[in-house]
């Protein structure tokens, strides 16, 4: 998780960073989640990736955007329906998010909507965050 949720971030800013600042201009675009905002029992690590990605998007629109016109926003994702319960092997973990499931998750497209969002405001704007569940999960 580590690896994936925190050093994969952290490769593809830097490797976009540079040319951004060259052209003084670009939008940076994070996905975090839900429990990048709370914890839930199970999910210590998984949380803790989730902050960090918050916590690096939120550092970098410090850093960028007032000298560069470089945009930062993360997009924070209830459930989402993926293959991800059909795939889990740990039967502790996969109870635990089976309890947290709900009837109707969030589609992919719903997801997309909310990144064309923050990425079609005028360069004046800058949507740093978006927390995006479905309408019916509780936390």
């Amino acid at each position: 998780m580590i690896d994936v949720n925190i050093k994969g971030v952290l490769y593809g800013i830097a490797a976009v960073v540079p040319i951004m600042e060259r052209q003084k201009n670009g939008h940076i675009i994070n996905v975090s989640s839900v429990a990048g905002h709370r914890v839930g029992m199970a999910g210590a690590v998984y949380s803790g990736t989730k902050f960090a990605v918050r916590a690096i998007t939120e550092g970098l629109r410090m850093e960028l955007s007032p000298t560069s016109n470089i945009r930062a926003t993360i997009i924070s994702p209830g459930m989402v329906e993926t293959e991800l319960l059909t795939t889990i092997t740990d039967e502790d973990a996969l109870s635990a998010l089976k309890s947290r499931a709900t009837a109707q998750p969030l589609q992919s497209e719903d997801i997309a909507e909310a990144i064309f969002y923050a990425i079609n405001q005028p360069e004046r704007a800058s949507v740093n965050e978006i927390l995006i569940r479905p309408t019916t999960q509780s936390s």
